[in-house]
């Protein structure tokens, strides 16, 4: 599914988030306390978005990993980073979230964005991103939310259920690919119940900060120092 939107999934993300995610890219960035030079990896990173976002903070004395399954979304992203200014600092890489190619305390940090809700199990993968991330370093997830005030949450899902859809025929010519967005979304763990899969997985320090109302959510944990 992923292989056939690839293609126009930068733009169906800027029409439905009205050009918000950028923002919400920077801040979840922000939260995970990536600094200067430091050593990022961004899991199922797709297009390239949020790993460049990574590679910003990083800047030309850091390094950045993204890593994706499937093959078109990281052909995009290599296209993406084509006019990169930081682009040598990324490597972009075929794998499976659920058993990260990498060794035990490699990372500063690790993000996903838009991407636990594609996984067989949530909490392996929350896993394998502690078990990568330094002693100290930060697992964090930036992804849809549940909305709790009533208007707000019916207009949420009326759009999830026949707009976003309808845009995905129009724009990026695959209306079930969004409407499998809308599905997926339904069966996602809330915010709050997201915070304790990274609580079981080892993390400390666990919690969610809502964006937009609870539209979306960046939720959040640190690795145990030794």
């Amino acid at each position: 599914m992923f292989n056939s939107i690839a293609r126009r999934y930068d733009l169906m993300n800027t029409l439905m988030t009205a050009g918000m995610d950028r923002s919400w890219r920077k801040y979840t960035v922000r939260c995970s306390e990536l600094k200067t030079g430091g050593y990022g990896l961004d899991v199922c990173c797709g297009t390239g978005m949020l790993t460049m976002e990574q590679a910003r903070t990083v800047g030309p004395g850091g390094r950045v990993v993204g890593l994706d399954f499937s093959e078109n979304m990281l052909a995009i992203a290599r296209e993406n980073i084509k006019g990169f200014k930081l682009r040598e600092n990324i490597r972009l890489i075929q794998g499976n979230a659920m058993e990260l190619p990498f060794e035990d305390n490699s990372f500063d940090c690790a993000t996903v964005g838009w991407g636990l809700r594609n996984v067989p199990d949530i909490l392996t993968v929350v896993k394998e991103m502690t078990r990568v991330v330094k002693p100290g370093g930060k697992v964090v997830s930036l992804d849809m939310a549940q909305v709790t005030a009533p208007v707000i949450k019916q207009c949420y899902w009326l759009c999830f259920e026949k707009i976003i859809p309808a845009m995905g025929r129009l724009a990026a010519g695959n209306k079930g690919a969004y409407g499998y967005l809308h599905d997926s979304a339904k069966v996602f763990p809330p915010q709050w119940e997201l915070a304790e899969i990274f609580a079981q997985a080892g993390l400390t320090e666990t919690g969610y900060r809502n964006l937009v109302g609870g539209i979306v959510a960046v939720v959040e944990g640190r690795k145990p120092p030794y």
